[in-house]
């Protein structure tokens, strides 16, 4: 297969962006361990679920950090934890493989847990890990359908009432230039919504195997598959919708939307590029295109605006993030966002573990923007007109379709 020209953010390409681990999952039905946490001068033992290209470069994070031990491991393919394994010191024996792979884990000796594995299976062992008492870290999206997405809302609050840690990474949240212009904004600074927009840029991904059919090819593949990873716009074009929903600070009414496959023809299932509208109270809507396919030297990016009556809001997921008009906030740049947004929040995991902080906040917002994405999605499937308050009564599962895989 001939791929299309890497796109880099802070010099991260697309395929080390999209690419997580991969791991798998069934539910885990076991008593709460006893372990809440490491204490405030000892490090954390973490185990990792997932060890693909993002599982592997996240866990140099937390070994970075100064605060963690990587102490074991899981992933659904062998050479995968394997590889993991040898990098970052796990001893063969701590290292999980197949379906199951994760509860064998579980049973070691862990302070928290941190799940990189593709999205279908976010919310089961999301449920497994605050089930055994663990401090749970949790890759975006957090669900690809609307009873996952309960299901981590549901995971959030017994976390906290378990006294345990729960955070979802998204590098935009502790991002400052973010954090001050969106407080802006809900300060008045660009005074009344007119409307927004949201675009996502990507050229095409490489493979991880040859499409071959295999049930073990598409796992490799999973975030070209519609159940593995939610579609393009719940994977990856979620960072500008949370954006969009961060800025509006409350629930769309509707959206409208299309899209398709007519680029990327030759693996997995998922479309190439989606055109929604989510249309808000007070007549505001804001407009979102994605799409993961060469734009042949066309200007990309991951961007954001919103308008009003006395100015622009005007962000970049790695470039400029300023307010525009009457009330300026010149902003400024953070190019490296994608590795210091997970660095903070990896230090944040560990200082709210050190000073038992189990509010959790970061759930609810990361719910929310995967719903707003769900709801997009159905919209441009559909073809039609979806309402927030109906996809909220969602009960539809995707089907994972894990036949031939190794338990």
């Amino acid at each position: 297969m001939k791929h299309g020209k890497k796109n880099t953010v802070a010099g991260i390409s697309r395929r080390e962006f999209v690419a997580g681990g991969v791991a798998a999952a069934s539910m885990l039905f076991v008593k709460p361990g006893l372990v809440s946490g490491a204490k405030a001068n000892s490090k954390i033992n973490l185990g990792v679920i997932g060890c693909g290209g993002r599982g592997t470069w996240i866990a140099k994070l937390f070994v970075e950090d100064g605060g963690y031990n990587i102490v074991a491991a899981a992933d659904y393919f062998e050479d995968r934890v394997n590889a993991f394994g040898k990098e970052l010191g796990v001893p063969e024996k701590k290292r999980f493989t197949g379906l199951s792979g994760y509860k064998k884990m579980l049973a070691e000796n862990l302070d928290a847990v941190a799940v990189i594995s593709p999205p279908y299976f976010h919310p089961e062992q999301a449920s497994a890990v605050v089930d055994s008492g663990r401090h749970l870290y949790l890759a975006k999206p957090i669900a690809v359908d609307v009873p996952g997405c309960k299901t981590i809302a549901k995971v959030g609050k017994e976390a906290t009432a378990k006294k345990l840690c729960m955070l979802v990474d998204f590098q935009t949240r502790p991002d400052k230039f973010f954090m001050e212009a969106i407080k802006r904004v809900h300060d008045g600074a660009i005074g009344k919504f007119a409307f927004g927009e949201a675009a996502f840029y990507c050229d095409e991904l490489p493979t991880q195997a040859e499409p071959d059919g295999s049930p073990e090819a598409r796992l490799r593949n999973w975030v070209f598959d519609k159940a593995l990873s939610g579609d393009i716009i719940t994977e990856q074009d979620i960072h500008v919708i949370d954006v969009a929903g961060w800025v509006m600070n409350k629930a769309p009414l509707y959206a409208v939307g299309t899209g398709g496959r007519k680029v990327r023809v030759n693996v997995g299932d998922c479309w190439d590029y989606f055109n929604v509208i989510f249309q808000y109270p007070d007549n505001v809507a804001i407009s979102f295109v994605g799409r993961q396919f060469n734009g042949h030297g066309t200007s990309g990016g991951f961007i954001n605006r919103m308008f009003g009556d006395k100015g622009v809001l005007e962000t970049s997921y790695g470039g400029k993030v300023m307010v525009r008009g009457k009330n300026f906030y010149r902003g400024g740049e953070s190019p490296g966002i994608y590795q210091e947004g997970a660095v903070s929040n990896i230090a944040a995991f560990r200082k709210n573990i050190a000073e038992s902080k189990f509010d959790n906040p970061t759930v609810e917002s990361s719910v929310h923007s995967n719903l707003l994405t769900i709801l997009g999605r159905t919209a441009a499937y559909q073809g039609k007109q979806i309402y927030w308050r109906d996809i909220l009564k969602s009960t539809e599962k995707l089907d994972g379709r894990l036949d031939g895989l190794k338990a």
